[in-house]
Parts: structure tokens; sequence; C-alpha cells
């Protein structure tokens, strides 16, 4: 993101005026959609004109340039988790394993065991309630932002974590870190 808001700050001066709004996320609703259309894959509804990017807008400067330029640059470390997912997906879709996963090991029988709970619509995991309601899988990132909405007041102000993950299930979302997300948000 550093890197575009750059390219903006080069190009600020090239136009006569700037103006930032900011629009509420319920008035948010091009965007939202122009997202889901992204991530999901859907038909492209009529008026909407997609350009495939298949290289990133903005050059960023590589990290060897970096430290020779300016050697005091602190270095982040981001840790990327892998989507608990797609182990789930993999084995509905083609009865496969997780790599690192012996066939006859207790992970491979708890997996197996765990992928009769779901069920695979369109590409997209739901998982089966006690109630045979289907409730969407959400990435981690994905379901801690839902608890923050609920718990900021979006959705009502519940400060229990039990009532929190209650009503993101209620909501039709799941992920296997609710509970102890929920906890670690109140908290």
């Amino acid at each position: 993101m550093d890197a575009y808001v750059e390219e903006i700050r080069k190009l600020k001066n090239k136009f006569s005026g700037l103006e930032i709004h900011h629009i509420d996320r319920d008035n948010n609703v091009g965007a939202d959609v122009l997202s889901k259309l992204g991530s999901t894959r859907a038909a492209i509804p009529p008026g909407v004109f997609v350009h495939e990017l298949h290289h990133p807008s903005v050059k960023v400067q590589s990290q060897q340039a970096t430290d020779e330029e300016a050697p005091a640059i602190v270095r982040e470390v981001l840790m990327v988790e892998e989507d608990w997912r797609i182990q789930f997906i993999d084995f509905i879709k083609e009865f496969k394993l997780p790599p690192h996963v012996d066939a006859k090991s207790a992970e491979a029988a708890h997996i197996i065991r765990q992928s009769k709970g779901f069920v695979l619509v369109s590409d997209n995991l739901y998982k089966r309630s006690t109630s045979d309601i289907l409730m969407k899988c959400v990435t981690l990132e994905e379901g801690k932002d839902i608890l923050r909405e609920i718990h900021e007041g979006v959705c009502g102000n519940y400060v229990a974590s039990r009532t929190l993950v209650g009503k993101a299930y209620r909501l039709g979302f799941f992920w296997p870190t609710a509970v102890s997300d929920a906890e670690d948000l109140v908290r």
C-alpha cells in the first residue's frame, strides 16, 4: 500500500484539487459488490468492465536496492497462515490429504472425520450446523473482522465472548478459532 500512496503523492500536484471523502461501510455497496466479484469469481454483471492485471501496477523497490540505499530501514516479517479451508476442500473434491499428512496417521483420520461436516457448494465451503443450516466458512482474518464488527456495535454491542461467537454463527459464518478469537477481542 505504501507504494500506491507514494504514487498518489507524486501525482497530486498534477490536479487542480483533491478531495478525499470517507464513505461508511453501509453506503459502500459498489465497492462491496466489486470485491465479492473478485473473490468469488462470480459472473460479471452488465455495465461492469474488468481489466485483469497480471503484474503490480506500481513498481516496488527490490529489497537489495533498499538495503544499499538506506541501511537503517526496519524490516517487517509477516506470517502468512495457510487457509484452514484448503485441506477440507481438497479432501471433499479429490479425496486428497495435505502433503505432510500420512494417509494412515491419526491426523488423516481426523481430517476425514471432520470433512463429513462440511459441504462444497460451487467452490465455496460451508459447515453444516447441528440444525442442518449451512454456515459459510471464512478465513481466520475474515472471522476476526466479523467479530470486531459485532463487538463494535454494527449488529448490537455484546461484551461476552460466547455471545459474540453465537451472533457470528447465527449470521451464518464459521471458522475454527472463533471462540479463542472472541476471547482475545473481549480481553
